[in-house]
């Protein structure tokens, strides 16, 4: 009598699909949207607080991109703050982009290293991953000047699914680079 009542229940777990998102589904969803390139993202204009962490940063990329000979950088005062413009020059590498949010620098690729952790949600699930920084360009320099970062390192970064009907589907990641086309 057992064999009878394992056929049924077998064929509607499959009908209903994976109550639980599996750890190889998920990096197998995620592993599709790598390898990403990571840039450098220059501003056509910025205005910190003098003296705050942002005002900080702000000087500190006018300091390593005037100093390659790529950026115009110029500062004007506008009272307790100071506002930033940055203008590629002619000699600078053909390959810098202009987007929406300035100048875009391609500096190294981020990787898929592995998922670390899946929780469940109301509504599906968050996972989180780690990416790693590799396949550096001649303008990695730049991006280490700024960002103190290694060839090597890794991150992490979260991705949302949510379940629809018996699939799981990748809603959105945290990753603020898009794959290379």
């Amino acid at each position: 009598m057992r064999p009878l009542l394992i056929l049924p229940a077998l064929v509607l777990s499959l009908a209903c699909g994976s109550a639980k998102l599996s750890h190889r589904e998920a990096e197998s969803d995620i592993k599709k949207d790598y390898p990403v390139t990571v840039a450098i993202r220059v501003p056509e204009t910025g205005s910190a607080v003098k003296g705050s962490p942002e005002h900080a940063k702000l000087v500190h990329m006018q300091e390593v991109l005037t100093k390659n000979g790529w950026f115009l950088a110029t500062r004007t005062e506008e009272g307790d703050r100071e506002r930033f413009t940055f203008k590629v020059l002619p000699q600078a590498p053909k390959d810098f982009r202009t987007s929406a949010k300035g100048i875009e620098i391609p500096a190294a690729e981020a990787q898929f290293v592995k998922a670390t952790r899946m929780e469940p949600t109301r509504d599906g699930a968050k996972v989180t991953y780690q990416v790693r920084l590799a396949s550096p360009t001649s303008y990695f320099p730049a991006f280490q000047a700024l960002y103190n970062a290694k060839v090597g390192d890794t991150k992490e970064r979260h991705a949302t699914y949510r379940k629809d009907g018996r699939s799981w589907i990748l809603q959105d990641t945290d990753e603020t680079f898009k794959k290379a086309e």
